[in-house]
């Protein structure tokens, strides 16, 4: 600012007083006639009105906000890359579950559930989440046991009903259409020696099954003294016996189409809080048309149990189930395994060869169960030997039908009552074990010296799905497995 004076004109410092200035933060430059205001070490000026207004510009740290932005632009690409792959995998999961439900035939099975009357109604089919959350994401410690035809695990369903869920192998998409017709006609069995389908789950690559959970394990893990399982007595073996006859009766010929089960074993009899028979796993059961008696395919089983007219001719009939269910009772009668190892001979011992050996050499009573010994009459355990070697014949024609045994089993039991209430005739006398065991047990007797006709390739081969091997124990180590 000019002063004008008597000498002449004068300039004013405007900086010495800050009300003569507009100057922020104290930084005023005083010029000829005028001033301007400068910014401290890290501002800049708005370049109008003598540059008063200061701007923040950080120029002293340039890499930190060059860091920041780096930061901030890696982690977004981060949570963007990974939103998008839960995203595609969300999509390809929901695409998969999808066209997994219509390979499976859930809308055909739908359509036909919703057509039903009946028992059917009550099947549920759940989904994938569902079974997940029902096993823990299939935790191992939720795992029942491990067949030949899958995995069953424990589960837990909103309700805190416990059930058995099945995760079957992989099967052929040519048996979709056969296996929804089996899930219908289990769904309609009303049989209380029959395990219960509550449900299934078609949003896998293979079928999941939600059945009843059966508490008390295996009869063969009764018969065979395994996990802790207690000793049955005659009495429970005969009940147990007639209530599995009679479930097998009734899918042979009281179902709305035949079933043959195809593996019947002491493995997939399961039995409940009050020690009843439950028939289990018809991953391998066949359906039969009404106009047919027996069905062409492929040799499924187990070594031991399997029907050799069905090993050879590839036909499999209801009285394949009728054989295998021979070897059961010889389980129950004998308590031995279907195969076991000789310790004197080191070769597999067949127990059907053993069986009808023993009984063709009048030397039965060798080979039982001491303790079911103990219990029974000569009359009674002759009758069910006899029983079992009926079913036990070579050519399937020979053998009476399940209906047959199941009405056998059930009088043989009424029998068994009689004798346990002591209401006898008083010519009976019960068994002493000296009177069955003075002569020593032959250990030469079984296959090796069986004169019968059961083939070798049979009993030294391991049958699945068609195909059989030379290591005939390669079976054994499922036979206490449930499913």
């Amino acid at each position: 600012m000019w002063y004008v004076s008597l000498f002449g004109m004068l300039d004013i410092d405007e900086c010495r007083n800050s009300a003569s200035n507009t100057c922020e933060h104290n930084n005023c430059i005083n010029t000829r006639g005028s001033y301007k205001c400068s910014c401290p070490k890290g501002y800049t000026d708005d370049g109008e009105n003598n540059g008063r207004i200061c701007i923040a510009t950080n120029s002293e740290f340039p890499w930190i906000k060059f860091s920041v932005g780096m930061g901030v632009g890696f982690i977004s690409l981060v949570v963007g890359t990974i939103l998008l792959y839960f995203c595609i995998k969300k999509r390809r999961l929901i695409k998969n579950r999808e066209k997994f439900f219509q390979q499976n035939g859930g809308l055909l099975l739908k359509q036909q559930i919703s057509s039903k009357k009946g028992g059917v109604e009550a099947t549920k089919i759940f989904t994938a989440d569902e079974l997940k959350k029902a096993t823990n994401n299939y935790a191992s410690d939720r795992i029942l046991g491990r067949g030949g035809n899958g995995i069953v695990y424990k589960g837990i369903l909103p309700d805190n009903r416990i059930v058995a869920i099945k995760k079957s192998k992989i099967v052929d998409e040519n048996q979709i259409e056969q296996f929804i017709n089996e899930v219908l006609i289990l769904t309609q069995v009303n049989h209380r020696n029959v395990v219960k389908l509550f449900g299934c789950c078609l949003e896998a690559e293979v079928p999941l099954l939600v059945y009843e959970y059966i508490s008390h394990g295996t009869l063969y893990e009764h018969i065979h003294n395994q996990n802790g399982a207690p000793w049955l007595s005659l009495q429970n073996r005969l009940r147990i016996a007639s209530e599995t006859a009679s479930s097998l009766a009734y899918l042979h010929s009281s179902a709305s189409m035949p079933i043959i089960h195809r593996d019947v074993k002491s493995s997939n009899i399961l039995l409940d809080d009050g020690y009843t028979a439950k028939v289990a796993d018809f991953g391998a059961s066949r359906l039969v048309p009404l106009d047919q008696t027996r069905v062409a395919t492929l040799v499924q089983g187990t070594l031991g149990y399997l029907d050799p007219e069905y090993f050879h001719t590839g036909q499999l009939t209801d009285k394949s189930d009728v054989y295998s269910f021979g070897v059961v009772l010889a389980e129950l009668l004998t308590g031995m395994k279907p195969i076991s190892r000789d310790t004197i001979s080191d070769k597999d011992k067949c127990l059907v060869e053993y069986f009808v050996s023993s009984m063709n050499k009048k030397s039965l009573f060798q080979i039982l169960d001491r303790r079911v010994v103990r219990e029974g009459g000569l009359e009674k355990l002759q009758k069910i030997a006899e029983l079992i070697k009926s079913c036990l014949h070579l050519h399937g024609e020979d053998r009476p039908t399940m209906k047959e045994v199941a009405m056998e089993l059930e009088s043989l039991r009424k029998f068994t009552s009689l004798w346990t209430n002591g209401n006898i005739h008083e010519d009976e006398k019960e068994v002493e074990l000296t009177d069955l065991y003075t002569i020593p047990i032959d250990s030469n007797i079984g296959m090796d010296n069986f004169s019968g006709q059961y083939p070798s390739s049979y009993t030294n081969s391991s049958i699945v799905s068609g195909q059989y091997s030379s290591n005939s124990s390669s079976l054994l180590h499922n036979t206490n497995i449930p499913w």
